[in-house]
């Protein structure tokens, strides 16, 4: 598993404590939080999880080809400004890395809380050529959305109300 922008960790741990037989790897821009993901994991004893200091526009290189079953991009920044929307990790590029890493079928979740961002990643998954593509799935049922936790984001939301987006695309 792969999660990208872990964030505080909190999806991460979860799903480290929930599925000990899979192992899941957080990538984050923010070292800070990075350290203190990482003594959270030794201070707790989890084995099978682990963040690492490191921005995805570096690629992914890294990772070898069909070796991830599920990648989760959940809440991003939304880079609002348009000025700045350049700065988006989401790009035709990104999403033929991540086409490389999945397994075939393998599932690359999201969710945001911005109808730009939703409509950006949308746009880009669905021109990607066939061979290198995804199938979008809507969360319609708990099926497919198989995870009991949430991450901070979506908990901020559902308090104040805010509307989001989860859905998936599975790797062809």
């Amino acid at each position: 598993m792969l999660d990208i922008g872990c964030g505080r960790g909190g999806f991460m741990l979860q799903h480290a404590l929930t599925y000990p037989e899979q192992n899941i790897l957080g990538l984050e821009l923010r070292g800070t939080l990075v350290e203190w993901i990482n003594d959270v994991i030794e201070g707790e004893g989890i084995t099978n999880a682990r963040a690492v200091w490191y921005s995805v526009a570096n690629g992914l290189d890294f990772i070898p080809s069909a070796s991830i079953d599920h990648i989760f991009y959940l809440f991003p920044d939304p880079w609002p400004k348009k000025r700045h929307v350049k700065r988006r990790a989401f790009t035709d590029s990104f999403l033929e890395q991540l086409h490389r890493v999945l397994v075939p079928g393998g599932r690359l979740y999201l969710a945001t809380d911005r109808a730009d961002v939703d409509q950006q990643q949308r746009y880009q998954i669905a021109s990607l050529p066939h061979e290198r593509g995804f199938d979008i799935r809507e969360v319609q049922e708990p099926a497919d959305w198989p995870f009991d936790f949430k991450t901070d984001q979506q908990l901020f939301c559902e308090r104040k109300g805010i509307p989001f987006v989860t859905y998936y695309a599975s790797r062809r």
